[in-house]
């Protein structure tokens, strides 16, 4: 049975990390659907199940690789994000964030300097601040 699945796999495209997120999404329309007139969400958990197998038994690999890689470039954005909200908590005794009013870079200046002149490193435009 083992091989026979092996060789039914062989040339599609499988399960990646879009492929989980998917069924996530599906467990939880499906406990949504339990309460009382959401009932249309079981629905659209299957619809999302489906695509989800859709996906996983796929021989177009070129199109899948770019979905997945269409989701990893979202996430990445969202973890980057995350991850300087965290930094900005761990230092807010020390330094000072705020952004360049040209390029929206995220400038960071340690804290108690009074007004200093911010050169900001991406576009080069110069802007005062108080730390």
């Amino acid at each position: 049975m083992k091989r026979w699945f092996a060789r039914f796999m062989y040339g599609r495209y499988g399960g990646d990390s879009l492929n989980n997120l998917l069924i996530w999404i599906s467990v939880g329309l499906l406990l949504l659907a339990y309460i009382p007139y959401l009932w249309p969400m079981s629905i659209l958990a299957y619809g999302v199940l489906i695509y989800t197998i859709f996906r996983t038994l796929s021989r177009n690999i070129p199109r899948r690789r770019a979905e997945e890689a269409a989701y990893l470039r979202v996430r990445s954005r969202f973890a980057k994000k995350r991850a300087l909200r965290k930094q900005i908590r761990r230092e807010r005794k020390t330094h000072r964030y705020f952004k360049c009013p040209a390029c929206h870079a995220m400038l960071r200046v340690p804290r108690g300097k009074g007004e200093i002149v911010v050169t900001c490193p991406r576009c080069g435009k110069k802007t005062d601040k108080k730390t």
